[in-house]
């Protein structure tokens, strides 16, 4: 049995030449061949550039649902701290201490692993875009006019973004120096 043709038959009076609905005429000449190229050229970039668009906004959607989840650990992890911290006066060799600087290690290996950092540390210059100024203190040698005198909070950062800013203690020239400078100048004058 021969093939059949698998085109559709010809009606009576059904013109052949023109394209069926929903499909391309095929090129006519070499002008319109170079008219689908380029259409095809600039349909294959607007492709390349929504392909590239869509993974980074899929990136900076993740990035924000772990920034949340990071965001809700802290409090959980600063108990443990505090726990940490309260358990420190316990011999070395005890079994809660060991078990609670094991979950110190885990709990640093985990927020690196995550590229979370703590934003403050004592003596650092304060910068308003980490942190909050929550009081003031008298600058020492330790930590001169400008600069982080305790943390109260920590802060943390997450690929460059704050996660939560630092609730810090900024030290302070003594009012005694200011007001040694406002009495040096009238005098002069």
């Amino acid at each position: 049995m021969p093939d059949e043709p698998t085109s559709d038959p010809v009606e009576p009076g059904e013109d052949r030449t023109t394209p069926p609905a929903g499909r391309p005429a095929p090129p006519a000449s070499d002008e319109s061949g170079q008219d689908w190229a380029t259409r095809y050229k600039y349909l294959y970039a607007d492709f390349e550039n929504y392909r590239r668009r869509t993974e980074r906004e899929r990136e900076n959607l993740s990035r924000q649902v772990r920034a949340a989840m990071i965001r809700e650990m802290l409090p959980i992890l600063e108990a443990f701290r505090a726990g940490r911290e309260a358990a420190a006066q316990l011999p070395a060799d005890h079994p809660l201490r060991r078990g609670l600087d094991l979950l110190d290690r885990e709990w640093s290996t985990f927020l690196k692993h995550e590229g979370v950092e703590p934003i403050a540390t004592v003596g650092s210059p304060f910068r308003p875009d980490e942190a909050v100024a929550v009081g003031e203190a008298a600058a020492t040698d330790r930590t001169p006019a400008g600069s982080v005198a305790e943390i109260v909070q920590q802060g943390y950062r997450f690929f460059g973004g704050v996660v939560r800013p630092a609730k810090v203690i900024v030290a302070r020239a003594g009012a005694d120096r200011s007001s040694e400078a406002d009495r040096a100048t009238p005098e002069s004058a």
